[in-house]
C-alpha cells in the first residue's frame, strides 16, 4: 500500500497539481504506517511466543527423555555433550525458529501481494523485475549444505569445550588439577579447543556473508534494469499507459519483492543449519529407553523383603561378561555380605537388584516376583543404598535429607539424624539444617556426607538395604559413628553389604564370596576358614591385616 499511494500522491497529486488530494493521501498513508507497525508488533510477539514455546518444549521433552535414560547411558556419555544438546542446541533452535518460522509466512504473503501489484500495472515489467529471482535460488543450496556440516563440527567442538568445563572447573577437577601441577597443560588444551570453535564459527560466518553479498549485488541491479525497460516503455513507444508514478510504484515494489524473497534464501540456509541443530536434539530423543516398566506392573505395598538372584548373567556391551551363573538367596531380615577381590563382580550385583541394569539372562526376584515385573517406582521406593561417595546437591541439609522423602516432618528429619550420629554436629553449624553443604557436599568431611546419606536412607525407610561399607579412608573416630550409624539401619531389614571390614563380615548371617563373576563359596565365617579357598586367602591377606590395624586402634 505505501508504494502504491506513492505513486498515486505523484501522478493525481503533483502532476494534476492537486495538492488536496495530496494531503489525503498522506492521511491514509499516516495510518497505513499505524497499522502496518501493529502488524509488526503482532507478528513479533506471536514469534517469540510460537519459537520460546518450542524451545520449552524441547527442553521439558528432553530432559524427562533423559531422566528416564538407563544408567548406563550416563556412565558411557560425556557430562559436556549432554549440557550442550540441552542448552547451547536447543537455542539455537529457538534462535532459528524466531527468524524463520513466522517470518516465513510474513514473507510469502508479501511475495504474493507484490506480484499480483506489480502485474496489474505492467505485466512487462513484472517479468523483467522476475528474471533476477532465479540468481538468487542458485548458491542456496551450495551454501545451505556447508553451513549444515559447519554447523555439526562447531556444536562438537562446543561439546569439548563443555567437557573441559566440567571436567576441570569442577570442585574434584580442580583438586586434581592443582595438586598435579596441571594448570598450564589444561590452558593450553582450552586454547586448542576454545580456537578451533572459533575458527569453525568464523567459516560459518563467513559462508553467510559471501550468499548475502551475491544477494546484493543482484537486487541492486534490478531497479536499473526495470529503469532502463520502463524508460523505454515510456520515451520509446506509443501505446504504453505507462506513467513516471506508474515507474516509481514497480521500483519500490520491485524493491519489495527482493527483500521476501532473498529472505526466504538466507532463511532457507538458517533452517538447514536449524535442521542440524534438529539432528543432534532428535539423536538424543530418539535413543530407546531400555529400562522400563512392563505392560502391566505389579505395586507392591508391603515387602517382605526376599531376595532371590537365579542364574544370573551380566556384561556391560563390549567389555564382555561381568557375571556367570550367579545364584543365591537372601531371607527376609538377613543381612549378607559380599566379598571378593578387586573387579570381581560385587558392585556389579548390587547395581542390578534397583534395575541401574538389567541382567542379559537369568532373574531377579523379591519376594517371588521378578523385579523386570514390578513397577520402577514401587521396586526403588523400597530398596536403599548407602554407596561409598554420597553424593550431595549444593543446597541446605535439609533439602538433602527431605530429597529421600519429601513429606517427612521436622521430627522424623531429626531422628533420622540422630540415628546417623550426625544431630549434634549439624547444630553446631550457625545456621544448623538450613547450611548449605557446597558442591558435591564438599564444605563436610568425608565421615560426615557418609552420615547425612545413612540418615537420609534411615528416612526413606527401605525394606531393603544395600551398603557398599567403605570406611577403610576415614579417621577411627569417623568410623566408630558411622558403623553405630549402620547398626539400626540392619535392624529388621534385608542388609546386602559388600564388605572390606572382618567386624563387618563376622556379623553377617551369610557370607558370599565373589571371584571373577562368579560365586565361589557360602557359608559362614568359621565354615569358610575351613576350606583352602578364595575367602581363606582374602582373609590372610587382606582381613587379618585391616584387623590388626582395627587392633592397634583401639
Amino acid at each position: 500500500m505505501p508504494s502504491i499511494l506513492t505513486g498515486k500522491i505523484i501522478d493525481e497529486g503533483f502532476l494534476k497539481k492537486d495538492y488536496k488530494f495530496i494531503i489525503e493521501l498522506v492521511i491514509i498513508s499516516f495510518f497505513v504506517l499505524i497499522g502496518s507497525n501493529v502488524v509488526n508488533m503482532i507478528q513479533t510477539y506471536f514469534n517469540s511466543v510460537i519459537s520460546l514455546s518450542i524451545s520449552k518444549d524441547l527442553r521439558d521433552q528432553m530432559y524427562s527423555h533423559l531422566l528416564k535414560m538407563p544408567y548406563s547411558f550416563f556412565v558411557g556419555s560425556k557430562q559436556g555433550e549432554i549440557i550442550t544438546r540441552m542448552t547451547s542446541d536447543i537455542s539455537g533452535v529457538e534462535s532459528a525458529i524466531s527468524s524463520t518460522l513466522i517470518n516465513t509466512i510474513s514473507n510469502i504473503s508479501v511475495l504474493i501481494t507484490t506480484l499480483v501489484a506489480m502485474v496489474s500495472k505492467s505485466w512487462i515489467m513484472a517479468i523483467v523485475g522476475m528474471t533476477i529471482v532465479p540468481l538468487l535460488i542458485i548458491p542456496t543450496k551450495l551454501v545451505a549444505n556447508r553451513r549444515w556440516k559447519l554447523t555439526v563440527d562447531s556444536q562438537n567442538a562446543n561439546d569439548k569445550m563443555n567437557q573441559i568445563y566440567n571436567e576441570t572447573l569442577s570442585v574434584g577437577g580442580q583438586q586434581l588439577v592443582k595438586l598435579f601441577v596441571s594448570e598450564e597443560y589444561e590452558n593450553i588444551n582450552f586454547n586448542d579447543a576454545n580456537k578451533h570453535y572459533s575458527n569453525l564459527k568464523v567459516k560459518s560466518s563467513m559462508v553467510g556473508r559471501w550468499f548475502r553479498m551475491s544477494i546484493n549485488v543482484f537486487t541492486n541491479m534490478g531497479p536499473m534494469i526495470l529503469y532502463l525497460v520502463g524508460g523505454y516503455l515510456v520515451l520509446k513507444t506509443t501505446n504504453s499507459n505507462l506513467t513516471v508514478g506508474d515507474i516509481t510504484v514497480m521500483v519500490a515494489l520491485l524493491n519489495r519483492l527482493y527483500r521476501p524473497v532473498s529472505s526466504l534464501m538466507e532463511m532457507q540456509v538458517e533452517f538447514v543449519r536449524a535442521m542440524a541443530l534438529f539432528t543432534r536434539i532428535f539423536d538424543y530423543l530418539d535413543m530407546p529407553i531400555n529400562i522400563v516398566d512392563s505392560e502391566n506392573p505389579i505395586e507392591i505395598e508391603n515387602y517382605v523383603g526376599n531376595l532371590e538372584f537365579k542364574n544370573v548373567n551380566f556384561g556391560y556391551g563390549e567389555n564382555g561378561q561381568i557375571l556367570h551363573g550367579v545364584t543365591f538367596n537372601v531371607s527376609s531380615n538377613q543381612m549378607v555380605a559380599i566379598v571378593g577381590p578387586s573387579g570381581a563382580g560385587k558392585s556389579t550385583i548390587i547395581n542390578l537388584i534397583p534395575r541401574l541394569y538389567d541382567v542379559d539372562s537369568g532373574e531377579i526376584k523379591i519376594d517371588g516376583i521378578n523385579i523386570k515385573d514390578l513397577s520402577l517406582k514401587s521396586l526403588r521406593n523400597y530398596i536403599g543404598i548407602v554407596s561409598q561417595d554420597v553424593h550431595l546437591f549444593n543446597t541446605t541439609i535439609r533439602e538433602n535429607l527431605l530429597y529421600a522423602n519429601m513429606n517427612a516432618s521436622e521430627d522424623d528429619m531429626i531422628k533420622a539424624c540422630k540415628e546417623a550420629n550426625i544431630h549434634d554436629l549439624i547444630m553446631s553449624f550457625e545456621k544448623g539444617y538450613d547450611s548449605i553443604v557446597g558442591n558435591r557436599g564438599v564444605k563436610l568431611s568425608g565421615g560426615e556426607r557418609q552420615r547425612i546419606g545413612i540418615a537420609r536412607v534411615i528416612l526413606k525407610n527401605p525394606k531393603i538395604l544395600i551398603l557398599d561399607e567403605a570406611t577403610s579412608s576415614l579417621d577411627s573416630i569417623s568410623e566408630k559413628l558411622i558403623q553405630d550409624a549402620i547398626e539400626p539401619l540392619l535392624k529388621k531389614r534385608t542388609s546386602i553389604v559388600i564388605a572390606h571390614r572382618l567386624s563387618t563380615i563376622m556379623q553377617a548371617d551369610k557370607i558370599i564370596v565373589v571371584d571373577k563373576g562368579r560365586i565361589v563359596e557360602e557359608g559362614i565365617h568359621e565354615d569358610l576358614l575351613k576350606v583352602d579357598g578364595v575367602y581363606k586367602k582374602l582373609y590372610l591377606t587382606q582381613f587379618s591385616k585391616v584387623l590388626n590395624k582395627e587392633s592397634n586402634c583401639l
